[in-house]
């Protein structure tokens, strides 16, 4: 089995394609060691010692690295936890009931009603232009919120904490909604 790797904008971060699905629908990225607890191959990366995040994406995962560490020094064992993984086709989340699943807390943003038809739009652009662009370089931004002409995104996997993040935000990302949708003003990071 190979596993290609590619580097993302964020020097901390490692995007690992492993040739098959890692997440058949969604995205689901562990930022601390007791939220991989709900997944073995998480938990595993973190037990490295040196990770300091996991996300997964539909066909790739992201692994970060602490400040100070060096890549030389972890991709090897970041790779030898992949390969058994993926070889063994061993299970991505373990097993349990509902009663089990901790979901954080996150800030809550709830849209007016009255701007349904705003919301449509910046929902569809982001689905469709944003977080395509965005997985090629080994993350995620999910929408979060919109209140009068602020649009609140969520960074993940390799954006989360990405040196060029604020760049994407302002340059590519609001100037893109601002063109399609003249209600935007703004997009901030949560």
């Amino acid at each position: 089995m190979l596993i290609e790797t590619e580097l993302t904008p964020n020097p901390a971060t490692i995007k690992f394609i492993p040739g098959r699905v890692v997440m058949g629908m969604g995205t689901r990225d562990f930022i601390t060691p007791e939220e991989a607890e709900a997944s073995p191959l998480a938990s595993a990366l973190f037990g490295l010692g040196d990770v300091t995040g996991v996300f997964f994406g539909g066909d790739f995962l992201s692994v970060t690295i602490a400040p100070g560490a060096q890549w030389s020094d972890v991709k090897p064992d970041v790779l030898s936890i992949l390969l058994e993984h993926f070889s063994a086709n061993m299970p991505l989340f373990a097993p349990g009931s509902a009663d089990a699943i901790v979901v954080p807390a996150e800030e809550e943003f709830s849209d007016d009603p009255a701007d349904a038809e705003i919301v449509a739009q910046i929902r569809e652009l982001i689905d469709t232009r944003v977080r395509p662009a965005v997985a090629n370089d080994g993350g995620d931004i999910v929408y979060r919120g919109f209140d009068r002409g602020t649009v609140f995104l969520r960074m993940q996997g390799a954006c989360s904490g990405c040196p060029s993040s604020t760049a994407t935000l302002k340059n590519g990302i609001e100037q893109l909604l601002k063109h399609y949708v003249p209600e935007v003003t703004e997009v901030r990071a949560v």
